[in-house]
């Protein structure tokens, strides 16, 4: 039931994007997604079954309204109306997943032993640049030690690995397999 909410209104929420103003939206979208995170009071208020939908609605209307867009405040009353605000960060995420790839802006996650300098970084970027259909990227860096030495690249639901944990792993493997055999 999640998924086909999360794509149903994620959907519907991408086509008014791409009516109004797409890259206005995306960053709306993302700014409204910080501040829930950052005020869980407020999701809970809106997602508490004892408050009447007007009721929630008013809230909405004092709280948005002339900080976002009329697309986004029209939306959010929406989702009130028919009882889908719980899934609101899954609609979100689903809509600027989907806005993302369509202005050719990939995620990448990149996890490393050490800490990466300036040029590390932008050389690792150029390259993902260049052996993918995307124009920009948008990096996430993260250090763990424990894989070691190499990194990890992950963009979307593929991923390289060529830490050197990895690589031990699969070492390890091909020598048991020999003592077996």
């Amino acid at each position: 039931m999640a998924k086909i909410v999360q794509k149903t209104y994620g959907e519907a929420l991408y086509e008014l994007a791409m009516q109004e103003n797409p890259t206005e939206l995306l960053k709306e979208a993302g700014q409204l997604e910080e501040i829930l995170r950052e005020n869980p009071e407020f999701d809970k208020l809106m997602k508490h079954p004892g408050i009447a939908k007007q009721e929630k609605q008013k809230i909405l209307k004092e709280v948005w309204e002339g900080r976002i867009s009329p697309v986004l405040l029209g939306f959010l009353d929406l989702l009130i109306t028919k009882d889908r605000y719980a899934y609101l960060p899954q609609i979100l995420e689903y809509f600027t997943d989907k806005m993302k790839e369509t202005q050719k802006i990939g995620v990448a996650f990149v996890t490393t032993a050490v800490e990466l300098t300036g040029e590390k970084k932008a050389e690792i970027e150029k390259k993902l640049l260049d052996t993918t259909e995307y124009e920009t990227f948008e990096m996430h860096y993260k250090v763990d030690a424990s894989i070691l030495g190499g990194m990890i690249v992950r963009i979307k639901d593929r991923v390289v690995d060529s830490s050197i944990k990895s690589k031990l792993n699969g070492l390890t493997k091909e020598l048991l397999q020999i003592q077996l055999g």
